[in-house]
């Protein structure tokens, strides 16, 4: 079976120092690239990744979804704007050796790298099944949200999906709480 990486949304604003920074965020991008580092290695210990894929935040103009008074559950501060320093992926994560990097929410709120595409204008998924990719490894940023969108996607079109949680920040202990067992309920395996 074919396995992928995806990296969620490991950018500056996701960040502490960002505009909605989540604790542990700088820390989870080095720890990623780690992996990433070990994986081009080829180290005893390195992955079996046969790609390694990542999503980003790419807000245009996403209409409702930002707001001067915002609700933090539909509505979000000012993030991740297309040339903005807080768009870019935290420099702890370095390297970035990503096949594809699939980009969300241009003009409207996306939380799962499946409504995100290439430049080309690929889908996540589609890119995936071109590769043979049966496996999906998710981390990143943030666990009670885009992970947990992008989990549960990635169960429904059909790849065998695991979190790894020890890769992963959510904003808070509560929602992280129940994003786990929506993952769980779905059908990922979260470790």
């Amino acid at each position: 079976m074919k396995r992928a990486l995806l990296v969620v949304d490991v950018q500056n604003d996701f960040c502490e120092g960002g505009s909605l920074p989540v604790a542990g965020g700088a820390e989870v991008a080095h720890d990623i690239a780690r992996l990433l580092q070990r994986w081009l290695d080829k180290t005893p210990d390195s992955p079996a990744y046969d790609v390694v894929v990542a999503s980003k935040d790419h807000h245009l103009d996403p209409g409702e979804h930002w707001a001067h008074e915002p609700d933090y559950v539909d509505s979000w501060p000012v993030h991740c704007k297309v040339g903005s320093d807080g768009e870019a992926f935290h420099p702890n994560l370095d390297p970035q050796p990503f096949d594809a990097i699939f980009l969300k929410g241009e003009h409207q709120a996306a939380y799962s790298a499946f409504e995100g595409r290439t430049t080309g204008g690929t889908g996540l998924g589609e890119w995936l099944r071109a590769h043979e990719i049966e496996e999906v490894d998710i981390c990143g940023i943030a666990t009670d949200h885009c992970v947990r969108a992008s989990a549960i996607d990635a169960v429904a079109e059909g790849f065998t999906t695991s979190v790894l949680l020890d890769l992963c920040a959510g904003v808070a202990p509560e929602t992280t709480a129940a994003a786990l067992e929506q993952m769980r309920t779905a059908g990922v395996t979260v470790e």
